[in-house]
Parts: structure tokens; C-alpha cells; sequence
């Protein structure tokens, strides 16, 4: 996107043909009128009942109502200040920081020492699963209802599939190789070591292939994520000004971190009085919470015909978890992670969930269209998964197998 013709009209950094972008008060006034804005509420709610200390339950069904609205705020600012920046700057705004929520959620996570890994793990996974399961399930599910049969980009939506299936294949290997060639007690600490020395190698491949799809994407092969840029810049309203979208990004994020230490530092006690184990919080309840301003922005899409921004949302944050808020935890951990590195063990049911995603997205975006009837089998799929976490005992959602 290049400068207006008309400089005397137009500032340098707007796109043609846009509205004189808005200010922060007008901005924020839109905001305060938006769907989710009514969900802001939750943020002094869940500070108030930590501070009165009223129960950990509550705090965190407040914080994770809090983030919501929060999570939303950061995407659309972020989207609006990339559209500021030019087309190449702004594509790798939006790429990088795309799941900002989720990654500010799991390095808060982090923080709080090797007890917190297997949400951590489970955020990744579930995270993954539900933006090609139930994301882009009901994208298609509902915009096939409006619309009868709906057309998108097979290229890249197939390009978006293979990646998925590479990361896949990065992910499984540490869990397989932990399977295949455990020892006695004796040999644990070495395969420990070898354990965390895999994980650091394949987030590094991971992290690599990811900066050469941004290539990929943004540079040598633009042309084929046509559709995808239209519809993108048509489905924004009113341009905002760099100054709002950085106040706001701000905020938001400061919000986001504020709340996701509540959230993790209610999430065992509300884990148990919910019945639920460590696992299923992590794949379901924290993927969700993340990514629900996102699920919305596909929905909506997809129910305006623009089916190829919908699946572009649902594939390309997937892609985000796997190959980049992946690798940027197990390296964080050597950090934040209190002298322990977080490997990419996960559960065998995560990681056999992960391949039969990853395989019916495949068959799904193979032909380059879509209806309802595909967005049910996606949402099935979807469920029969959670319940699957549901029941996961708590023994195999926390412990290793010796």
C-alpha cells in the first residue's frame, strides 16, 4: 500500500483512497461501542474479587471474560498500525504479533516456574487444534448457511495445510522419541538431556521455517495470497491514526498481561472446583479464551462471503502457535523458566489429536470450497476431541511415563 497522490490531503502513511484516519477519542468512543465491549466490565470485576479474596473460581472466570474483549483490542490495533507502516513492515506486524494474547498468556505462565509446563504444552496444542477444528468449523458452518457454496484460495490454503503438517511433524518427534526410547532410572537423566537438547534443535528449525514462509508469503510468492489481501483491507473500516493504534496496543496489552496473572494464578484452584484436569484447561478452556476475538473476526467474515480472510484467519494462527509462539516458549523458558527448559513432550493424546486435525484440514482445503456440511464434520471432530481431554485422567495429564 503506497502513499495517496493527493500528500496535501492525505498523510504520507495512509493508503489510497482511505478516510482520514481517526484520533484517539473517537476511537475509543467506537470501541466502547463495539460487541465484546460490555465484557470490559469483567476486568475491574476479577481485580476487585482477587483483592477480597472471595474465591479463586471466580477470579478466574472474570479474568478470562476480562481477556477476551482484550485479546480482540490488541489484533485490531495491531492490524490498524501494521496498515501504517507499508505493505512489507505491516504483513510481518501482523504475522509476528497476530497471537500476542496467547503468547503474553503462556509467558506469564512460564514465569511461575515447571509446575505451569503442561498448561503451557496444552495452550500450544489447543491452541493449534482449535483455530483449524473449531474456528474455521464454524466459519464454515455458518457462512454456509448464508451462502450455499463458498470459493477460497486452494493455493494458499493448501501451502497453509503443509506447513501445519510440517510443525506437526516437529512436534510429535520429541514426544515419540521420549516414547521410543525411554530407559530405567538410570538412563532418565540422560534422555532428559537429549530430550531438551531435540526440543531446542526443532524450535530452532521451527522458528526458521517460519521467518522463510513470512518470505514466502510477503515477498516472492505475494501474488498467490492475492485474494487474501483484498479482502482484508475491504473488511476494515476507518482507518485508525498510529498514535491510537499505539495507545490502544498499549493498553490492551498491559490489560492482557494484567489479567492472564490472574488467570494463571487462579487456574489449578479453579481447575479442581471445576472438575476439570490440567490438560483440558489448557487445550480447551485457555485456547479458547485466547483466540475468541479471533474466532468471532473468521465467523463474521466467513458470513460475508469473504471465505478466503476466514480460513486465512483460522489456518494462519494456527501456523502462528506452531511456528513461532512455540519455538518463542522453549526459548523464553531459559529464561523465565526457573532453571528448566520446556521441552516439547506433550501427551500422546495431544499429539495424536494434533495429526488428525492437521489430516481432515487437508481434506478440507484440498478442492478450494466449502459448505455447511464440511463445518459440522470440522465441529465433530472438535468435540469428540475435547471430551477425549475431558475424561484424560489427571495422572497422565501431569506426570511422565518411566
Amino acid at each position: 500500500m503506497g502513499p495517496t497522490d493527493h500528500p496535501a490531503k492525505a498523510p504520507a502513511d495512509e493508503p489510497a483512497g482511505r478516510a482520514q484516519p481517526l484520533g484517539l477519542a473517537p476511537v475509543l468512543r467506537g470501541l466502547l461501542r463495539a460487541p465484546l465491549a460490555w465484557l470490559l466490565v469483567a476486568l475491574p470485576l476479577a481485580v476487585v474479587l482477587d483483592w477480597c479474596d472471595v474465591g479463586q473460581l471466580w477470579v478466574f472466570l472474570a479474568s478470562a471474560l476480562a481477556i477476551v474483549p482484550l485479546a480482540g483490542l490488541m489484533g485490531r490495533s495491531t492490524e490498524y498500525l501494521a496498515e501504517t507502516m507499508g505493505a512489507a513492515i505491516g504483513g510481518l506486524m501482523n504475522a509476528t504479533f497476530g497471537n500476542a494474547a496467547e503468547l503474553i498468556i503462556a509467558l506469564v505462565a512460564l514465569s511461575k516456574g515447571p509446575s505451569m509446563y503442561p498448561l503451557v504444552k496444552a495452550s500450544i496444542t489447543g491452541s493449534i487444534i482449535g483455530n483449524i477444528l473449531l474456528v474455521l468449523g464454524l466459519a464454515i458452518l455458518l457462512g454456509g448457511l448464508r451462502h450455499r457454496r463458498q470459493v477460497f484460495n486452494a493455493t494458499a490454503a493448501g501451502m497453509g495445510a503443509t506447513l501445519l503438517a510440517l510443525a506437526t511433524i516437529g512436534l510429535i518427534m520429541p514426544t515419540l522419541y521420549y516414547y521410543l526410547f525411554r530407559g530405567g532410572a538410570a538412563a532418565r537423566g540422560d534422555q532428559l538431556h537429549s530430550l531438551e537438547s531435540l526440543s531446542e534443535e526443532i524450535a530452532g528449525i521451527l522458528a526458521f521455517i517460519y521467518v522463510l514462509s513470512l518470505v514466502f508469503s510477503l515477498k516472492t510468492h505475494r501474488h498467490l495470497f492475492a485474494g487474501t489481501e483484498s479482502e482484508t483491507e475491504a473488511s476494515h473500516g476507518p482507518l485508525w491514526s498510529r498514535s491510537a493504534s499505539v495507545t490502544v496496543l498499549l493498553l490492551a496489552t498491559a490489560g492482557v498481561a494484567w489479567m492472564s496473572e490472574l488467570l494463571v494464578g487462579s487456574v489449578e484452584h479453579a481447575a479442581e472446583a471445576m472438575g476439570m484436569n490440567r490438560v483440558f484447561v489448557g487445550v480447551i478452556v485457555v485456547a479458547v479464551i485466547g483466540n475468541a476475538a479471533e474466532h468471532s473476526t473468521a465467523v463474521l467474515m466467513a458470513m460475508k462471503n469473504k471465505m478466503d480472510l476466514a480460513v486465512h484467519i483460522a489456518i494462519g494462527s494456527g501456523l502462528q502457535i506452531a511456528l513461532f509462539v512455540a519455538p518463542v516458549l522453549v526459548f523464553a523458558s531459559l529464561v523465565l523458566g526457573h532453571g528448566q527448559l520446556l521441552d516439547l513432550h506433550f501427551t500422546p493424546l495431544e499429539m495424536i489429536t494434533l495429526f488428525l486435525s492437521v489430516v481432515i484440514l487437508g481434506m478440507v482445503c484440498q478442492d478450494g470450497q466449502s459448505h455447511w456440511m464440511e463445518g459440522v464434520l470440522l465441529l465433530g471432530v472438535y468435540v469428540i476431541l475435547a471430551l477425549a481431554f475431558y475424561h484424560l485422567p489427571e495422572v497422565a495429564a501431569t506426570a511422565r511415563d518411566c
